[in-house]
């Protein structure tokens, strides 16, 4: 029994392939603002945001669409194989918030204790129609009803 059990995992060992991670670990995140605040209304915050996010490329995330409504926003993005659920969402709520107080000051008269993102949050795979998922992803302020202030136009 222990050649078989040995033969087996020899053809198990050798038989890996070694290389790139071709699992998809695309999951869709939604979070809310703490009090459900209306912060994503202007389009200065929501880049703040997206900058949060987009500094996490350097440990191997990697972003999709992201659609923000007001006081929550939808997104996806790639979990480095290494990362839990529970890290990665710590690990973007943590980058995005202290860029956004870092680039919007004022934030903090809003947020005093400094905690941005709610306890709140939903995470799932995409499930078949990842067009589809991403689609819903992109049209969240037609969904809401939401118009974005672009106050980043310099005079």
């Amino acid at each position: 029994m222990q050649t078989v059990l040995s033969g087996y995992q020899d053809k198990k060992v050798s038989g890996k392939k070694k290389g790139k991670d071709t699992r998809s670990n695309w999951v869709m995140f939604m979070f809310v603002s703490k009090c459900r605040y209306n912060v994503f209304r202007k389009r200065s915050t929501i880049q703040a945001c997206e900058a949060g996010f987009r500094e996490l490329k350097q440990f191997g995330f990697k972003f999709g669409v992201f659609g923000f409504v007001g006081t929550h926003l939808h997104f996806d993005a790639n979990v480095p194989e290494k990362y839990s659920i529970r890290t990665a969402k710590t690990m973007l709520k943590t980058w995005s918030a202290k860029r956004i107080f870092k680039e919007k000051p004022n934030f903090r008269k809003l947020y005093p204790r400094g905690s941005f993102w709610s306890g709140y949050e939903h995470h799932q795979g995409f499930g078949a129609d990842e067009a589809k998922a991403r689609a819903y992803i992109q049209n969240q302020a037609q969904h809401h009803n939401i118009q974005v202030i672009d106050d980043t136009i310099q005079r």
